[in-house]
């Protein structure tokens, strides 16, 4: 009995440590994309660059806000 407590408190923690790597891993691919058609949108339009750096600018912090949140929620389920 206590061994399979003990088991299932490993595993969730090990749940948790996946949750917030996979979170990580999306912010930084969304950052990619989001760098990617900022990049793609200024070459078409090089008038418009500096809109669309700072709308870049701020969805990026929006998306790194949001998995930062992820990874805190990650963090606790370890140490609950």
């Amino acid at each position: 009995m206590i061994l399979q407590t003990v088991a299932g408190a490993a595993l969730g923690k090990m749940g948790a440590a996946i949750g917030a790597a996979v979170a990580a891993i999306a912010a930084a691919i969304g950052i990619g994309k989001i760098g990617k058609a900022s990049l793609e949108a200024g070459a078409r339009q090089p008038e418009q660059a500096g809109h669309y750096r700072m709308t870049a600018i701020i969805i990026g912090a929006l998306v790194e806000g949001a998995c930062l949140f992820a990874i805190l929620v990650c963090l606790i389920g370890i140490n609950k």
